[in-house]
C-alpha cells in the first residue's frame, strides 16, 4: 500500500492515499535535467506559430503530466520530467528559446491533444503521440523521434497474464482516446477494454485489482514499473509500433521542418541520448537508436 500511496501522489490523483507524510517513490531518483545550448541567432518568419511564440516571450507546449520517465508533473513544485519533456526543451532550444526560462509547459489529456493545437492553446506537443493517418489529417507532426510498442503492465504477483494472447476475459485498462486503447477494443474482442482519462487512474485501479493488466506503450509502463518494481512487472512482446511524433498546427509546415532540422541536429550532437540517458535509461534499458526522421510528413 506504501508503493500505491506514492505513485497517486506523484500522478496528481485525489485520493486518501495522496496525504502529506506519504513515502516518496521507490526505483531510481531522476539526475539533473541535461542542459542544451540555444540557438540565438534562429529565426523563422515563416512560421505563424513561432512568431507569436516570440511576441509573448516563451513557448507553450503541450505535455503528459502523469507518465513516469516521459512527461510527469511533480505536484510540490510544478515541474514537469521525462523524455518527452527533454525532446521539448531540446526542440525549444533548437528555435531560439531557453529551456529553463522561456517554456511553459501545459497538461493535456490524450483525447484534447488535436483541439489543443488547432486553437492555438498550445504552439506543438510532445507526449507519446503516435504518429497515424487519423491524426495527420487534424494535426501535421515532425518526427518520429522515438518507436515504441505497445505491451502490458500487471502486478507483480500476476501470473494468469504474459501477452495480448491471454487477455480473454480479462479487464485490461488504458487512457480514452488512445491509440493503445483503440487497438484493444478493435484486435483483442475477448478482452474486456477500460477507459480512464489518465493512464495513472489505470495504474491505480490495477494496484486496487479493480482492473487486471494496464496497456499502452513500454516506454509508459516501464516508466511505472520503475516507480513501484515491487508492486508492478511489464510482460509480453510489443504487439505494435508506435512511432512518436511532435505535434504541430496542420498550417504550420515551416514549423514543423524546423524541428525536423532540429531532431537531425540533435541526434547528431548527442543530446538526444542524452535526455535518454537521463530518463529511460533509469529503466535498464539500454538506448536504441533513434529512427530516421520522416520528411513526407512535411511535403
Amino acid at each position: 500500500m506504501a508503493g500505491l500511496c506514492a505513485l497517486v501522489l506523484l500522478a496528481l490523483l485525489a485520493t486518501a492515499c495522496g496525504r502529506s507524510g506519504s513515502p516518496p517513490a521507490r526505483g531510481p531518483q531522476p539526475p539533473r535535467p541535461p542542459s542544451y545550448a540555444v540557438d540565438e541567432g534562429f529565426t523563422l518568419p515563416a512560421s505563424d506559430t513561432w512568431k507569436r511564440a516570440r511576441q509573448r516571450g516563451y513557448l507553450t507546449v503541450g505535455a503528459k503530466e502523469d507518465q513516469p520517465g516521459m512527461g510527469e508533473m511533480n505536484p510540490a513544485t510544478g515541474a514537469y520530467s521525462g523524455f518527452d519533456v527533454e525532446i521539448a526543451r531540446m526542440l525549444a532550444a533548437s528555435l531560439g528559446f531557453d529551456p529553463d526560462k522561456d517554456v511553459r509547459f501545459k497538461a493535456i489529456a490524450s483525447a484534447n491533444r488535436e483541439t489543443a493545437l488547432q486553437n492555438g492553446q498550445i504552439d506543438y506537443y510532445v507526449g507519446t503521440y503516435t504518429i497515424n493517418d487519423g491524426r495527420k489529417k487534424l494535426v501535421g507532426f515532425s518526427g518520429p523521434y522515438y518507436i515504441a510498442g505497445q505491451k502490458l503492465l500487471v502486478r507483480a504477483d500476476e501470473k494468469g497474464i504474459t501477452g495480448p494472447g491471454s487477455m480473454a476475459g480479462r479487464k485490461i485498462c488504458s487512457a480514452v482516446g488512445s491509440t493503445p486503447y483503440q487497438r484493444i477494443v478493435a484486435d483483442y474482442p475477448k478482452a474486456r477494454p477500460v477507459a480512464y482519462d489518465s493512464y495513472a487512474i489505470c495504474v491505480d485501479n490495477l494496484l486496487n485489482e479493480q482492473v487486471d493488466a494496464v496497456t499502452t506503450d513500454d516506454t509508459i509502463l516501464l516508466g511505472y514499473a520503475a516507480k513501484d518494481p515491487e508492486g508492478l512487472k511489464v510482460v509480453g512482446k510489443p504487439f505494435s509500433e508506435e512511432p512518436y511524433g511532435i505535434g504541430v498546427p496542420k498550417p504550420d509546415k515551416a514549423l514543423a521542418r524546423a524541428l525536423d532540422d532540429a531532431l537531425e541536429e540533435r541526434e547528431r550532437n548527442g543530446d538526444w541520448k542524452k535526455a535518454y540517458d537521463a530518463t529511460l535509461a533509469l529503466s535498464g534499458e539500454p538506448a536504441p537508436r533513434p529512427p530516421a526522421i520522416d520528411r513526407s510528413l512535411t511535403s
